[in-house]
């Protein structure tokens, strides 16, 4: 055989073995596990957002006076003409940290139920199998020898 062939052999089982591999992987019960998260994720964070946005910022917009943290902001330079201002939206990134902190605060609350849940099932003692046949079987032909003595 010639090596150009050889390598396009070679090659070609390689290419199959790891299209093969890949297959595998992507399929396996984790990779779903993970996009599930991913997704479940993706909407959980919509709901943080909304209860920050909706809920729990007004009130504090009304304790501050009528402020919304999203509108704060530092002017660095006035518009001018068809430029539009440059300013520094420091309100959008207090808005980010309560999110942010909401957020953390709800998977810590999440994260500590199931371990707690995890730490039962490991107190709640297992029951032990019952024994076979063939030990309680022995165990009478031990007690009749023993009676016998």
């Amino acid at each position: 055989m010639s090596r150009t062939l050889i390598f396009k052999i070679t090659l070609k089982e390689k290419l199959m073995s790891f299209i093969k591999e890949f297959r595998e992987f992507s399929v396996k019960g984790n990779v779903i596990d993970l996009a599930v998260g991913i997704i479940i994720g993706g909407a959980f964070g919509k709901i943080v957002s909304s209860i920050v946005a909706d809920v729990i910022m007004p009130p504090i917009g009304v304790i501050l006076g009528g402020v919304s943290f999203t509108n704060l902001k530092l002017t660095l330079k006035e518009a001018e003409g068809s430029a539009a201002a440059v300013t520094l939206n420091y309100g959008s990134f207090i808005q980010a940290i309560v999110d942010f902190t909401i957020i953390a605060f709800a998977i810590f609350l999440l994260i500590k139920a199931i371990n707690t849940m995890r730490k039962e099932e490991q107190k709640a003692p297992a029951t032990p199998p019952p024994t076979p046949e063939d030990i309680l079987l022995l165990r009478q032909i031990r007690d009749s020898l023993q009676d016998k003595k």
